[in-house]
């Protein structure tokens, strides 16, 4: 890849301008940390919350008994299969990033095109997949503010299916706000990845990089594209498995 300086690089240059970055970093990408850091201490502030309403709860839903569905496929007895599905389509998307911005430090636009439309359509495979389970999840009445209801039925009765143990209201209210807080969060900055990418590989066919030089702008989405990735880790985690 290029090692072209912008032009607010080259302002540091001045005498009276402090000199280059100590972190030899340049200004777009140190940026795109700075952003990803201010985001993850979000990311973490949510996870938070929730291990601590989670824990301070003796009881809560089951995430064997409530993720147990293949959407179109099989209502019950797939516990977490189609969510490990959505996980490996989201960490593919991740490699074939990686593989993007490699292309883009050999100067390859068409390995750079290719693998960035692998990768929008992994993120756009991601996203259709969390809202298939959305919907399954409001189809069995979970949503914000709301859980499964039946007129004339106890909520013992309507909840027991989602519980391993004592039946709570408050903690299935608790969990399905913050489920969809959660994973709507996280599901609106795949979204926004996927826009971002789409514009860049615009930008790659337009020729803009080759003009430039570099094609250091893919390697900024890839950034940004991996913190959505690591960040599901987390989502997964916390949901899914604890």
């Amino acid at each position: 890849m290029s090692t072209t300086v912008t032009e607010l690089d080259k302002v540091k240059t001045g005498r009276w301008n402090g000199g280059r970055s100590p972190f030899n970093v340049e200004y777009g990408k140190i940026m795109m940390w700075f952003f990803l850091t201010s985001d993850a201490f979000t990311f973490s502030a949510f996870l938070i919350y929730y291990g601590t309403q989670r824990f301070a709860h003796l009881t809560w839903p089951d995430p064997d008994k409530v993720f147990q569905s293949i959407p179109m496929v099989a209502d019950h007895g797939y516990p977490l299969v189609f969510v490990g599905i959505m996980t490996f389509i989201l960490i593919m998307s991740s490699v074939t990033m990686v593989l993007a911005v490699e292309a883009g430090h050999r100067n390859s636009k068409k390995e750079v095109v290719n693998w960035m439309i692998a990768t929008i359509i992994g993120g756009l495979m991601f996203v259709g997949c969390q809202a298939m389970e959305w919907t399954h999840l409001h189809h069995e009445g979970f949503w914000w503010g709301s859980i499964p209801y039946q007129e004339g039925v106890s909520p013992e009765v309507t909840l027991a299916p989602f519980f391993s143990r004592e039946i709570s209201e408050v903690s299935a209210l608790q969990f399905a706000n913050l489920f969809f807080t959660i994973t709507g969060f996280h599901g609106f900055h795949v979204s926004v990845g996927i826009l971002l990418n789409i514009i860049v590989l615009g930008m790659v066919l337009a020729n803009t990089f080759e003009r430039r030089g570099s094609y250091l702008m893919v390697e900024k989405v890839g950034l940004y594209w991996h913190f959505v990735d690591l960040v599901w880790v987390f989502v997964f985690t916390f949901f899914y498995l604890v």
